[in-house]
């Protein structure tokens, strides 16, 4: 007996897919059926567009969308640094380390943004860790990438930083600037 479509996809682990990731789920090669298929789920209410070819169960995370739009990514920046107590600001976006900068406004009108980071930081997966899926970054991970972007960045707290990683860390980027800010905010903080 052949399963669901829909049953499939919410056996998943997964909250969000591709055209091309239900095409595999589903073993459907047929471009035709496929868009029929995710049409039909679609009006039922048990599939919801998203964005343009990614389409999300009805309990999907927003985060897993940020990383899933364009690869390779993670969830960085203030997303990560407002939940580490470090910024006390609250934002409605999802900030994400990707290879270009972009805002992008999904069709329920949740919003991503997108900060470019040079391929040798981005690829670096030290202080980035999966999730349910989701690449994100460590608290000092986070911090450093703010820093890299923004040095005059106003952080609200920085007394759960372990210094001796972001000492590590800083290395992956490769700027004596950045590694000077990071020991300057030490001897204040800790």
């Amino acid at each position: 007996m052949r399963k669901s479509p829909i049953l499939q996809l919410y056996k998943s682990k997964d909250t969000v897919f591709t055209t091309r990731e239900i095409a595999l789920i589903w073993r459907e090669d047929n471009v035709a059926r496929l868009k029929n298929k995710i049409k039909y789920y679609l009006d039922k209410g048990d599939l919801i567009s998203l964005h343009r070819g990614v389409y999300a169960k009805a309990d999907y995370n927003i985060q897993e969308v940020g990383v899933q739009l364009y690869k390779p990514s993670y969830i960085s920046f203030e997303t990560i640094l407002s939940q580490a107590g470090m910024i006390f600001q609250y934002y409605e976006k999802v900030f994400v380390a990707s290879y270009l900068s972009r805002e992008i406004v999904l069709k329920n009108n949740q919003k991503i943004k997108y900060r470019k980071l040079k391929n040798d930081i981005l690829l670096n997966e030290r202080g980035i860790q999966q999730n349910n899926g989701v690449a994100t970054a460590s608290a000092e991970r986070a911090f450093l990438d703010m820093a890299y972007i923004n040095p005059n960045y106003y952080f609200d707290s920085l007394a759960g930083i372990d210094w001796g990683t972001c000492l590590e860390l800083v290395k992956i980027y490769k700027n004596k600037s950045l590694e000077k800010l990071v020991k300057n905010y030490q001897k204040q903080y800790a």
